[in-house]
C-alpha cells in the first residue's frame, strides 16, 4: 500500500487481466475519445497516458458515501493516492436521485497525496468518486478510500461500549460435493495478500462426498494457510447445518472478532472481504454486514440492492427503493437519463442506484457478523436451508443489530432465476421454513400468508407441478409437528422428500425430449406472455377456458407423447393449464419433465393442501406459541453441539 499512514477502507482496484470489457466497467470507465488506452500489471497501478480521461464513478471503485454517513462513526474520509508524472483528479460527489455535483479540481504531480472529503451531505443517498485526466504520462498507484482516524468504541444495544475490535476475520465456507468450487473459493481467499493478511482461519465444513481435499489444487491452499485453515467433515446438514458449523467453531475455538459466510460456487473480489471488515470495525454499533450479489453468468449484472420481508403475506420482496437485475456495462452510474427521458416511465437508468437502501435481511452468499452479535442472539435455527439467513437478521434487529446490504463489497453468484428451487425438493423447505419464521415473526392476522399459499398451490395445479404440491403437504404436515423435531429431522427430510418426488412424473428429469414422441401440438393455447398495464385483463377468458379443461376427464394418448415442448420461460399457467401434457426444460437445460395432467390426482392433492392450510391457519395463534418458547432451545450453542458431537 502506499506510504500514508492511514488505514484504508476499500482499494481503488483495476480489473483483473483478461476480464471482459462489461467486467470491466465495474472498476473503471475510459472515455470514448481517449487516443490510446489504460495498462496495468496489477490490480493496483494504472498508467494513463497523456491526454487521457478515466473515471472510477464505478460499482467496486465509488464510495458509497451514504451508508457511511448513515451507519459508521465517520463524518469524512480521505483519498490517498501515489503519483508520478502530472494530472487534474476532479471530485464529484451524487445526491439521492443522482445528479452530479462537482466538488473541486486538483492538479497533482509525482508524489504522494490526501484529500479529504466530507461525508454530511448524503442524508438519503449518494456516492463520492473521481475523474482523472492526464496532463502528461501518469502512474496513479496504490490509491485507497481511508478513515482520517482508527475506529472507536460502539455502542452496545444496552448502552454499553465494546472497545474497537482488530482487523481480523474467520471466513467459513460450507460445501456440499462441489470440490472445484470449494478449491476455487480457497484459492481466490489467498490471491490477494493484502486481503489474505487480516484472515485468522479458514473454516470449512465439508458434507458431501465429494470432497475437495480430493481435487487438485486443495493441498497447495491448505499448505497456504497452515494451521489457519480447518476442515470439519460431517453429514449433510444443508446450509444452516454448514453455517451453524461455522459459526460455532468460530466461538468455541477462535477469538476471531468476526465471522464471515460464503457460498462454496461463488467468484469473489476478494477486497470485499477487507472492505465488510473495515465496515463492520468503523460501523457506530455492531451490524450484520451483507454482501451483495452479482450475476455469475452476466458478470456486470447486480442481482439486487437489498431485500425485506413483506408483512402482508410473510415473503421476500425488495426492501424500499431497491433495484433489480442492474447491468453496469449498460448503465453505469452515470447513465441518469434526462428531464425529458424521465417523462417516460419505460425508460431506464441508474439514478435508484443512488438512493441508500434499507434492507432487513442479506443472503448467506456473503455475509459478515461481529462476534458479539452471534454470542449475543445465538446459533442459525436447524432450517437445513431456506429461511436460515432471513431468520437470524430478524432475530439480530430484535436484539438491537441491524442488517446493511453494502454497495461494492459483493460476491458473484448464480442468479435465483436460473434454478428450479420454487418447484424442485426445495419447495419443500421453502414453504415449511416460511412458516416457522412467520410464527416466530408475523404479527396479527396471517390471513394474508395462507391467501399467498392457496394462490400458490392453485398454480402448481394448473402447472401439472404435483410433486410439489406433495412435498409442500408434508412441508405442512412437519410445521404442524412443532418445533421439537427440528433436530431430529434435519438430517433426514432430504431423502424422505428425495422418495416423495420419485412417484410423480413433472419431478423425474428426461435427459433430452428428443428421447420422447414428437409434439403432438395443442392449436390455440398461448405460449406467449401478456404484459402491459392491461395484460391481467387480457388473462380473463384464459383463465375461464382453463378452468373448463381442468375439469375434463384428460386424454390418456397425451400422456404416451407430449402435446408440447415448453422452455421454462413457456412454462406458464396459462400454457400448461390448457394442455393434458408438456416437457418442460429444466432452468439449468440440462434435462426436461415430462408433465401428464392427472384430475383425479391434482383434486386429491389439492383437497389435502387447503385442509392443512385451513388447520394451520386456524391454530396459528398456539403454533406461535410453540414455536417462540423452543427459539432459545433451537438457537443454543449446546443443541447444536449435540448435533455436531453426533456426526
Amino acid at each position: 500500500m502506499s506510504t500514508s499512514t492511514r488505514e484504508p477502507l476499500a482499494r481503488i482496484l483495476l480489473p483483473s487481466r483478461g476480464e471482459p470489457a462489461d467486467v470491466r466497467m465495474l472498476y473503471l470507465i475510459e472515455m470514448e475519445q481517449n487516443k490510446d488506452r489504460l495498462r496495468w500489471d496489477n490490480r493496483t497501478s494504472v498508467a494513463i497516458p497523456a491526454g487521457a480521461e478515466v473515471s472510477f464513478e464505478t460499482y467496486f471503485n465509488a464510495f458509497p458515501a451514504a451508508y457511511w454517513r448513515r451507519w459508521s462513526q465517520l463524518r469524512s474520509v480521505f483519498l490517498t493516492l501515489e503519483v508520478q508524472g502530472r494530472a487534474t483528479l476532479s471530485f464529484y460527489r451524487s445526491k439521492q436521485d443522482g445528479q452530479r455535483i462537482s466538488i473541486s479540481h486538483e492538479e497533482v504531480t509525482t508524489g504522494h497525496h490526501e484529500f479529504e472529503l466530507e461525508l454530511r451531505n448524503f442524508e438519503d443517498g449518494g456516492w463520492l468518486w473521481f475523474d482523472v485526466t492526464a496532463d502528461e504520462d501518469t502512474v496513479l498507484a496504490d490509491a485507497a478510500w481511508c478513515a482520517p482516524a482508527a475506529p472507536a468504541a460502539q455502542v452496545l444495544p444496552d448502552g454499553s461500549e465494546l472497545a474497537p475490535q482488530p482487523k481480523r476475520v474467520a471466513v467459513g465456507i460450507p460445501t456440499f460435493n462441489r470440490p472445484a468450487d470449494a478449491v476455487a473459493a480457497l484459492q481466490a481467499l489467498q490471491s490477494d495478500p493484502f486481503v489474505d493478511e487480516i484472515i485468522d482461519y479458514v473454516l470449512m465444513p465439508d458434507q458431501g462426498t465429494a470432497h475437495p481435499a480430493d481435487h487438485p489444487g486443495y493441498a497447495e491452499a491448505v499448505e497456504h494457510f497452515g494451521e489457519r485453515f480447518r476442515e470439519f467433515r460431517q453429514g449433510n446438514l444443508g446450509g444452516s447445518g454448514g453455517y451453524s458449523r461455522i459459526m460455532f467453531e468460530a466461538l468455541e475455538n477462535t477469538e476471531s472478532p468476526y465471522i464471515l459466510y460464503m457460498d462454496d460456487d461463488i467468484a469473489i473480489e476478494p477486497d470485499s472481504i477487507y472492505r465488510a471488515v473495515q465496515v463492520a470495525r468503523y460501523a457506530a454499533k455492531p451490524i450484520v454486514v451483507g454482501g451483495q450479489m452479482l450475476n455469475l453468468q452476466e458478470r456486470s449484472q447486480l442481482r439486487t440492492t437489498g431485500e425485506q420481508v413483506n408483512r402482508k403475506d410473510f415473503m421476500w420482496g425488495a426492501a424500499p427503493h431497491a433495484v433489480y437485475d442492474h447491468d453496469f456495462a449498460k448503465y453505469p452510474l452515470r447513465a441518469i437519463g434526462t428531464p425529458q427521458t424521465h417523462i417516460d416511465p419505460r425508460n431506464y437508468d441508474s439514478r435508484a442506484l443512488h438512493r441508500r437502501v434499507d434492507v432487513e435481511y442479506n443472503g448467506w452468499w456473503m455475509c459478515l457478523f461481529p462476534r458479539v452479535v452471534a454470542e449475543t442472539i445465538g446459533q442459525p435455527l436447524p432450517l437445513f436451508i431456506k429461511w436460515d439467513d432471513t431468520e437470524y437478521s430478524l432475530r439480530a434487529a430484535a436484539h438491537g443489530f441491524p442488517t446493511v446490504t453494502w454497495p461494492g463489497a459483493a460476491i458473484w453468484h448464480m442468479a435465483w432465476a436460473d434454478k428450479d428451487d420454487a418447484i424442485d425438493w426445495q419447495a419443500y423447505f421453502h414453504l415449511r421454513n416460511r412458516l416457522i419464521v412467520a410464527a416466530l415473526y408475523h404479527e396479527g392476522d396471517p390471513g394474508g400468508i395462507f391467501r399467498s399459499i392457496f394462490r400458490s398451490t392453485l398454480k402448481h395445479v394448473m402447472c401439472m407441478e404435483y410433486s410439489t404440491i406433495a412435498i409442500q403437504i408434508e412441508a405442512m404436515e412437519d410445521f404442524l409437528a412443532g418445533p421439537d423435531q427440528l433436530f431430529d429431522i434435519l438430517e433426514t427430510s432430504l431423502p424422505r422428500i428425495a422418495e416423495i418426488r420419485k412417484e410423480y412424473s413433472d419431478a423425474v428429469v428426461i435427459e433430452s425430449a428428443d428421447q420422447l414422441p414428437p409434439a403432438t401440438g395443442a392449436p390455440g393455447v398461448p405460449t406467449r406472455n401478456v404484459g402491459g398495464r392491461l395484460g391481467k385483463v387480457k388473462k380473463i377468458p384464459w383463465l375461464l377456458k382453463s378452468v373448463k379443461h381442468l375439469v375434463t376427464k384428460q386424454d390418456p394418448a397425451h400422456h404416451e407423447a407430449p402435446q408440447l415442448n415448453l422452455t421454462p420461460e413457456e412454462a406458464r399457467w396459462f400454457t400448461l393449464s390448457r394442455v393434458d401434457s408438456a416437457t418442460v426444460s429444466t432452468a439449468g437445460g440440462t434435462g426436461v419433465a415430462f408433465r401428464k395432467r392427472d384430475r383425479n390426482l391434482a383434486w386429491e392433492l389439492m383437497s389435502e393442501s387447503v385442509e392443512l392450510q385451513q388447520t394451520i391457519e386456524k391454530d396459528f395463534d398456539q403454533l406461535r406459541e410453540k414455536y417462540r418458547a423452543a427459539l432459545p432451545e433451537l438457537t443454543s450453542r449446546e443443541s447444536w453441539r449435540k448435533v455436531f458431537d453426533a456426526q
